[in-house]
């Protein structure tokens, strides 16, 4: 019975994806009212000149698997609260993958999950309820993983960000303090840095070779970083025209930086030896109600014998 239920599952879930692949074949869906009655308008354009469907246009199945890929990954994504865009985090992270080619690799993964769920519930032959848990939960957990390790790696990255930022803003200011341009600052830090803002800077001097003033750049890279020290520092940096001591006001924002991070390290800090105690409080406790226990249950006894 759970075989019989977990086929025709299967089917079903065949038979959508076969009517979304056949809804763009030219032959296979009815055309719309305005294709119909657009021969017999005046001035209308002729059925030649009509823009074929995506299915015929496309070059490779990649063009026409990412799109609907994408939709489908922005929807899912949008049920579990993922906010924040996949393109952003993608470029965060400076990944050679493309917004299509990402969708398209997490459903690759939720249809193995797919189908590795339905092969355990038909190998294991559970029970109709849990074989659907099953089944279903395979797909979400394949998709849900792939998500996960993205928003892991822009959690890694920004997190580079925040250690590195003061160290790049006092290079910054020294540079900026020697004579050194705005550009010139940038470049020189590029080229010698190796890590996250080095990465990063490196993205920014492009974009400023291409034709972006200073100021646009770096506030380009701070609404792809989305961290607010970062904020903080080309808002300084934007102010390079107009101050005369701008390497100033950029050591006192480097010692601002390391006075937060300072703050989180103490913070976490403290959250570690305050869990510390859980396991001795849990080590000493067990014991302790097992003592307490015996003669409870040995006066309970005697009680009930009187």
């Amino acid at each position: 019975m759970a075989m019989t239920r977990l086929v025709g599952l299967a089917g079903l879930v065949a038979f959508a994806g076969w009517v979304l692949v056949l809804s763009e074949v030219r032959w296979c869906r009815r055309r719309p009212l305005a294709e119909r009655v657009a021969p017999y308008l005046v001035g209308a354009p002729p059925r030649s000149a009509r823009s074929p469907s995506r299915l015929d246009s496309a070059r490779s199945w990649a063009e026409l698997v990412e799109p609907l890929a994408q939709a489908v990954g922005e929807r899912l994504a949008r049920v579990f609260r993922v906010a924040e865009p996949v393109g952003v985090r993608l470029e965060r992270i400076h990944s050679p993958l493309g917004v299509g080619e990402f969708r398209v690799r997490q459903l690759a993964w939720a249809g193995g999950g797919l189908g590795v769920a339905t092969l355990l519930a038909a190998g294991l032959r559970l029970p109709g309820l849990v074989a659907l848990l099953f089944v279903v939960g395979g797909p979400v957990l394949g998709f849900l993983v792939v998500e996960q390790q993205l928003m892991a790696a822009s959690d890694r990255w920004r997190r580079h960000l925040v250690l590195e930022l003061p160290v790049v803003a006092e290079q910054l200011g020294m540079l900026l303090g020697a004579g050194y341009s705005l550009t010139g600052a940038l470049n020189r830090v590029a080229e010698r840095g190796c890590g996250a803002c080095g990465r990063d800077l490196a993205r920014v001097c492009e974009r400023l070779r291409l034709g972006l003033s200073e100021v646009a750049a770096l506030r380009e890279w701070a609404a792809v970083a989305d961290v607010p020290a970062l904020h903080r520092l080309v808002a300084v940096l934007a102010l390079d025209r107009r101050a005369g001591d701008l390497d100033r006001l950029i050591s006192e924002e480097a010692r601002t930086m390391r006075r937060e991070v300072h703050r989180e390290l103490l913070a976490t800090i403290e959250r570690r030896s305050q869990q510390v105690w859980i396991p001795v409080t849990v080590a000493t406790l067990v014991p302790g109600v097992i003592f307490l226990a015996v003669p409870f249950v040995d006066a309970l006894r005697q009680f009930a014998q009187s």
